[in-house]
């Protein structure tokens, strides 16, 4: 892969621990985990079931209090011991976007306006909020299924208006949990070849959590995570 330099991450992680519960029932999930992920990387979490895949990626989104460490995203430092920013949902909706193994669309609405309602979401007119997700849906490749409901779409078309949902706001980190696990082999590598496309384009950020080996060779680096800690520090996969 290229390797695109850069300065400044755009996720930095400082031992950043996570632990539920206290005493003979504490579990600490994250042990102190450092990392960083620059803009045009696309970077993959491996490791066992509870291994802290997960819960990092939580983390990282904001959907999970830190116990512990100091956490940075696209120049802003928004964890250190406690949450340093007070509304976090606006912090998600400005600056990450959310991929899932099953694309969670909502059925009552077109491919189109399944992108725009999160730009409604964020203020934007109705007019322009549609021509952003027309746009979305074309660089995507799926533009020719804009007015297609869920049900109508194929598992990697409705997976590629899942990605142009999370690109709505123009994110610059990406979050993706098992995103191509439901698709079989041909559709997987379609939908990595887009990710990784937008990463370079848009100079975002992309971690995916993911156990799909058919995948690997395109992410620039893989992390494995074993009990809570990370056992690599990014390696290249071959």
């Amino acid at each position: 892969m290229t390797e695109i330099q850069v300065h400044e991450p755009l996720v930095r992680l400082r031992n950043v621990s996570k632990h539920f519960g206290e005493g003979e029932t504490r579990i600490d999930a994250l042990r102190e985990v450092s990392l960083e992920v620059f803009p045009g990387q696309v970077v993959a979490l491996l490791g066992p079931s509870g291994s802290g895949k997960t819960t990092l990626l939580n983390a990282i989104g904001c959907i999970l209090e830190p116990s512990g460490g100091r956490m940075e995203l696209d120049g802003d430092v928004v964890y250190d011991g406690r949450w340093l920013r007070s509304d976090l949902r606006r912090l998600r909706l400005d600056k990450i976007g959310f991929i899932f193994q099953f694309h969670n669309l909502l059925p009552f609405l077109d491919a189109t306006d399944n992108v725009a309602v999160v730009l409604n979401l964020a203020g934007l007119g109705s007019g322009e909020a549609r021509q952003r997700a027309v746009d979305l849906l074309d660089y995507l490749e799926v533009g020719n299924r804009k007015n297609a409901f869920p049900a109508k779409l194929s598992g990697g078309e409705a997976q590629r208006v899942a990605i142009a949902r999370a690109l709505a706001n123009r994110p610059r980190i990406i979050l993706a949990d098992e995103p191509t696990a439901a698709l079989d082999s041909k559709r997987a590598g379609i939908v990595m070849d887009l990710l990784r496309r937008l990463a370079v384009d848009q100079e975002a950020a992309i971690i995916a959590v993911t156990h799909d080996e058919k995948i690997f060779d395109r992410f620039d680096r893989i992390f494995q995570l074993r009990d809570g800690r990370l056992d690599t520090d990014g390696t290249r996969p071959r």
